[in-house]
């Protein structure tokens, strides 16, 4: 089958994003030139209130702060453990997003909170608090500036691209750069090295790989680790901004050469965000590897692993369906109807590989990495292990409008939880990686 989808010759290829859906020129540009550039609204899966419920449900609304630092600045606030403080997924930094968080604490504590760029509102009590996944989706408003295409050819390109993503039914559904890293893109890197059991190189390429657009401070802290192994004179040198990187040093120079501990020192969130970043790198090149042979990303083909949804649109991973020469008329109109997707593997210790073409690109991407299920079982370090799980090859969108903006332009749109808005602007823009 010709490839019908234009290549990427962007960084973002490095991370396995190699295609884009829209043949269309890009506008180039950037995203996020100020915070207010960004804006992200959750669309939340409340709990019912209750008086006197043991949990404060919150709206937080947040100005430039990455989730996981937020959560240990409000549990420091509130002198509680960050595991006391719920939310339903991680949102980007450099964006104002209002998110629906929980707090298993008085709710007289929470006047104590004062954190610059940080509002919370709409408090009740209920009696569960917030989890991970517990939303429906996002939000988005996203301004796009500085970009290089003529203004006057903005608009068509917009119309263009608007126009494909709606006839195809969505776009691409990989991992954004966000998943790994927008500064400093090791994040897959490091769960690589803890599923192969390699703790020490995990533990040295967290802390220690620099990046050209790094600050000062942060790159000259990390470059001098790598050329060395004085790990207190580091730790005295490293700025506050390198939170979590302090605390992996900081054991270590109490802990010398326990490279499981200092992993174990980080959140459950964040350990399980490396191996998380892994599965992801691999779905992005066994999805790109679907795209290179020409398949199509909005109909099965047989074997194709396909997941129907329920009544709330939430895909039901645990009933999956082999598209066979039997049923793939049936299949087809389900996936054509939107009341199924078609999936790719995220490779872990119990997943499911498709048959057919799907499953030999699948295999193909495992075996290159010279993986097996069993890596994905980590008994050292228990929230990086990772049974894995199948996930949508296209991302729907809903209400996607644009229009122009100051010599820009503006894209607002919906989409379930779980997906990443710059893998849709960048069918429009087309930049470079630091761009989004």
């Amino acid at each position: 089958m010709s490839n019908q989808y234009r290549e990427c010759r962007t960084a973002e290829a490095d991370i396995g994003m190699s295609f884009y859906l829209s043949d269309a020129d890009g506008t180039l540009g950037r995203i996020k030139k100020e915070p207010e550039d960004f804006i992200v609204n959750e669309i939340s899966d409340r709990p019912e209130p209750v008086a006197g419920g043991r949990f404060v449900i919150a709206d937080v609304t947040s100005r430039n702060w990455e989730t996981n630092r937020l959560i240990r600045l409000l549990s420091r606030s509130l002198g509680v453990s960050r595991e006391r403080i719920g939310f339903a997924g991680t949102k980007d930094k450099r964006a104002v997003t209002t998110q629906l968080m929980s707090f298993e604490c008085p709710m007289e504590s929470m006047q104590k909170i004062s954190l610059k760029d940080v509002e919370i509102k709409n408090l009740y009590t209920a009696r569960r608090g917030v989890k991970i996944g517990d939303l429906i989706g996002n939000s988005f408003l996203i301004k796009v500036t500085e970009c290089e295409m003529p203004e006057n050819l903005i608009p068509e390109t917009l119309d263009k691209v608007s126009s494909i993503v709606n006839g195809t039914g969505g776009f691409p559904n990989y991992f954004g750069v966000q998943r790994f890293g927008v500064v400093r893109p090791i994040t897959h890197k490091v769960g690589e090295l803890i599923v192969r059991g390699d703790f020490e190189g995990a533990v040295r390429c967290y802390v220690s790989d620099p990046s050209l657009y790094e600050d000062e401070d942060a790159a000259s802290a990390r470059s001098s680790l790598s050329e060395g192994d004085d790990w207190a004179t580091v730790l005295k040198n490293m700025p506050d901004s390198l939170s979590f990187e302090k605390l992996m040093v900081e054991h270590i120079v109490f802990n010398p050469e326990d490279w499981k501990g200092a992993i174990g020192k980080l959140s459950k969130n964040l350990q399980m965000m490396f191996v998380h970043a892994y599965q992801s790198y691999l779905f992005n090149r066994m999805l790109s590897g679907r795209m290179r042979s020409g398949l199509p990303l909005n109909k099965p083909v047989i074997g194709d692993v396909v997941i129907p949804l329920d009544s709330n649109k939430i895909p039901q991973h645990e009933n999956p369906i082999i598209t066979t020469k039997n049923n793939i008329d049936l299949v087809s109109r389900q996936v054509r109807s939107g009341r199924a997707f078609v999936t790719i593997s995220l490779f872990g210790s119990e997943s499911v590989i498709a048959e057919g073409e799907m499953g030999d690109i699948e295999r193909a991407v495992i075996e290159d990495e010279r993986l097996s299920a069993k890596d994905f079982i980590v008994p050292d370090l228990p929230y990086c292990s990772s049974k894995g799980s199948r996930r949508e090859i296209l991302c729907p969108v809903a209400d996607l409008s644009h229009k122009a903006a100051d010599g820009g332009y503006e894209v607002s749109f919906s989409l379930p939880k779980g997906n990443y808005a710059t893998c849709l602007l960048r069918e429009y823009m087309k930049s470079e990686m630091s761009k989004y």
